[in-house]
């Protein structure tokens, strides 16, 4: 978690900005909360356990920021909201995919990047250099389908 939290601190420096408390404030409970898939006000509301006097429109500015400089990724679950994970490995760097369970909204996280054959093929195909791609499953999760047993 230090590690990432220094990476980011060099990206925003890199770029011109500090790393005030608010912003630290925000990327601590964006680590903690790795696997958490966050709303900005999700964000807000877990940042004002520790940082009280913070405000929704901080936390906007801060994703922005942070969405701006790569430091995170932007999720579209096509549930009204856009939802942010941590990325500090890089511009040009693959983001895993998605699974999304539609019965309780559970998402599951696929590391390995399955699309690799299929990028260079339709890269050689159509003379086009993919940057990157979103790929996102829905279905029913292990523990749904249990329930449904």
């Amino acid at each position: 978690m230090e590690k990432t939290m220094e990476a980011l601190k060099e990206k925003l420096k890199s770029t011109g900005f500090k790393i005030t408390p608010q912003r630290r404030a925000i990327i601590e409970v964006l680590l903690e909360n790795e696997n958490s898939h966050m709303s900005s006000e999700e964000i807000y509301d877990k940042v004002r356990v520790s940082c009280p006097e913070i405000g929704l429109a901080t936390v906007y500015r801060t994703m922005q920021l942070l969405d701006e400089i790569n430091g995170i990724s932007k999720l579209n679950l096509d549930d009204g909201c856009i939802r942010y994970e941590i990325n500090v490995e890089g511009d040009d760097s693959h983001h895993h995919h998605h699974l999304i369970c539609k019965e309780c909204g559970n998402i599951i996280e696929v590391r390995e990047d399955l699309l690799d054959a299929i990028e260079e093929r339709v890269e050689n195909t159509y003379n086009f250099r993919i940057k990157n791609h979103d790929l996102k499953f829905y279905g029913t999760c292990v523990d749904c389908l249990e329930k449904e047993k």
